[in-house]
Order: structure tokens, then C-alpha cells, then sequence
């Protein structure tokens, strides 16, 4: 019951300082306002314009795969929006040095920035985290946010490293898929080489009269239970000797066509999607929101601003007063 009495007496204490001392804290309150608002304001802090580009990735890395594929042996939709790993690996390719890079060089960010000083590229790096955000939306969505003090470059840069995007992910693509065609090729021309070895000794044994060993044999044995006479007979078993002696190679040669054969189709397949893949191009993203021209600022928030400095101001200036009233209580006793 002390407790509360000494809190009520100490409340109303603080409540009749304020009030005795109302005009001066309004005086310092409308000082502040004014004071905060002329520092807030353009000349002292330049206004900055907020453009922002939202995209889905695609799931396509392979294009020849995507579109040359059966639907049931697809893993990839060349229509789907990407989920939570495309997004994440649209991050890191908005983050790398080689899409910065292209984003510092096509808007002549240093420039732009007006960084003049000894440490250009640190200085850079900073401007640039403070004005390019990218994020991953709830909806796994990829955003692009700019500021400038221009609303037109600023939809500009929005809109352009979006586009480089685009390039920076087909270049890497395309110089993966160039090394990919390439093996594919040789595996594919040394495969022909094979079958065309094996063709051209199939070929040589044709020219000793073994074309096809089974039906030459089979009709050999027919003829021979049909003989009569020992001289038909006689030839018909050195024809019969004869085929014998290439059976094995014919036999050998004939199968491992057929399975290299098999092979190369295969190969020409990929031959052909690998090509696909360096000739070709699709669309990275799927834009849902291109950057335009903000019409108002963005930053620095500036009613935000003077309420702040206002709230903190009059606030100190509340403690103040009474820390010398306190003073002056104790001086008096």
C-alpha cells in the first residue's frame, strides 16, 4: 500500500514538472519538428525511388532433355515455375562476380555513384548492398529492389539486371553444354569408326561368299540330305567345311553390329540434344512484375523521421528536467 502510494505521489511529481514546464518542452518539441523536417528534407538527404522486378526461375538446364524427352522420363517441365532450389541458385547467380560485374560495367555504376576516393571498389560494394537487394519472396519467388535518386535509372537498372539474368545463366549454360556437345561428338564419330570397321570386315567375308552364316548353313544341310551323288555330296561338304571356318567370325562380327549399332542410335540422340542445347535458347524467368518509374520517393521516410527525432527529443528533455529537480530537492534539504 506504501509501494503504491510513493509510486502515485512519484506519478503525480513527474506529471506536475511536465506541466509546470509545459512551455519549454513544447517550445523544444516545435524546434525539433522544424529542425528535423529542414534535415530531413532533399537538400540535406537525398530522396531515393524504389523500382522492383519479381520473377519465377525456370527448372531448365537442358533444353534437348526438356523438350526431346518422353513426358514420362522428363524431370523437368520446360513450362514449370522453379521451386525453393531454383530460387536459391537464382541467388547465387544475382550474387556472383560475374553478374555484378556486368551490372557495375553496363550502368557505369562508379560513375553513377560518384565514387572517387581510395578504396573505389570497398566504397562500391557498399553503395551497391545498400541500393540492389535481391530476396526470395514467401511465394519462392525471386525480387530484384532498387534505389536511386532517379526513378527512371532506377527502373532502368531493375528491368537490365533482370535481363542480365537471363544472359549470365544462358552463357554459363551454353559454355557447359559446348564442352558437353564436344564429347558427345568424338564418342559419337569414334562409334561410326567402329561400325564401320565392322561393316567393312561383314563385308570381306560377303566377298568369300558368307552372307548370312545360319541360312547358308541350314540350306547346305538340306541340299546335302537331298544329294544323290558322291560328287554333289563331296561339294556340298567343302562348302560345308568352308562356311565352318568363318562361322565364329561371322557370328561374332554379326552380333557386335547389331549391339553397336544400338549404341550409336543411342549416341546420335544425344548428339542431337547436345546440339539442341548450344543452338537453342529459353527464356530463364518468368517475370511477374517489371520495374517502372516510382512516382514518389521512397526513402528517407521523412514523417518517420521527424517522429522519431521528436518522440526522443521531448522524451530526453522530460528526463532531463526532472533529474534537475531532483537535484534541486536534495540541494534544499
Amino acid at each position: 500500500m506504501k509501494q503504491n502510494k510513493e509510486f502515485e505521489l512519484n506519478f503525480l511529481d513527474i506529471t506536475s514538472i511536465i506541466w509546470l514546464k509545459r512551455r519549454p518542452l513544447i517550445i523544444v518539441s516545435i524546434i525539433t519538428v522544424i529542425l528535423s523536417s529542414i534535415f530531413s528534407g532533399p537538400f540535406f538527404i537525398k530522396p531515393k525511388f524504389k523500382s522492383e522486378v519479381i520473377f519465377y526461375p525456370t527448372t531448365i538446364n537442358s533444353i534437348g532433355n526438356a523438350m526431346f524427352t518422353d513426358l514420362t522420363q522428363r524431370q523437368a517441365d520446360p513450362l514449370a515455375f522453379g521451386e525453393e532450389e531454383e530460387a536459391e541458385n537464382a541467388l547465387q547467380l544475382l550474387n556472383s562476380s560475374a553478374l555484378q560485374g556486368r551490372i557495375v560495367r553496363n550502368f557505369d555504376l562508379m560513375n553513377h555513384y560518384r565514387i572517387d576516393s581510395k578504396s573505389p571498389l570497398t566504397d562500391l560494394a557498399k553503395k551497391m548492398a545498400k541500393n540492389i537487394q535481391f530476396k526470395r519472396t514467401r511465394h519462392l519467388a525471386v525480387s530484384i529492389t532498387v534505389l536511386d535518386e532517379d526513378p527512371i535509372k532506377s527502373a532502368e537498372i531493375a528491368n537490365g539486371i533482370a535481363i542480365l539474368y537471363d544472359s549470365v545463366k544462358t552463357e554459363i549454360q551454353k559454355q557447359v553444354s559446348l564442352e558437353a556437345l564436344q564429347i558427345v561428338k568424338d564418342e559419337f564419330k569414334n562409334k561410326e569408326a567402329e561400325v564401320w570397321d565392322l561393316r567393312t570386315r561383314l563385308k570381306e567375308l560377303g566377298q568369300k561368299g558368307i552372307t548370312n552364316y545360319e541360312e547358308q548353313s541350314r540350306a547346305i544341310s538340306e541340299e546335302l540330305y537331298k544329294a544323290v551323288s558322291q560328287a554333289k555330296i563331296n561339294s556340298l561338304k567343302k562348302q560345308q567345311n568352308e562356311l565352318a571356318k568363318y562361322a565364329g567370325e561371322f557370328t561374332y562380327l554379326n552380333e557386335t553390329l547389331i549391339l553397336e549399332l544400338e549404341s550409336l542410335s543411342k549416341l546420335r540422340k544425344r548428339f542431337e540434344k547436345a546440339k539442341v542445347d548450344v543452338e537453342k535458347t529459353l527464356p530463364q524467368k518468368f517475370v511477374l512484375t517489371s520495374a517502372s518509374p516510382a512516382e514518389k520517393k521512397s526513402y528517407p521516410i521523412r514523417w518517420l523521421i521527424v517522429l522519431v527525432v521528436t518522440a526522443v527529443v521531448t522524451f530526453s528533455s522530460i528526463v532531463v528536467l526532472l533529474i534537475n529537480n531532483r537535484k534541486e530537492n536534495l540541494l534544499d534539504k
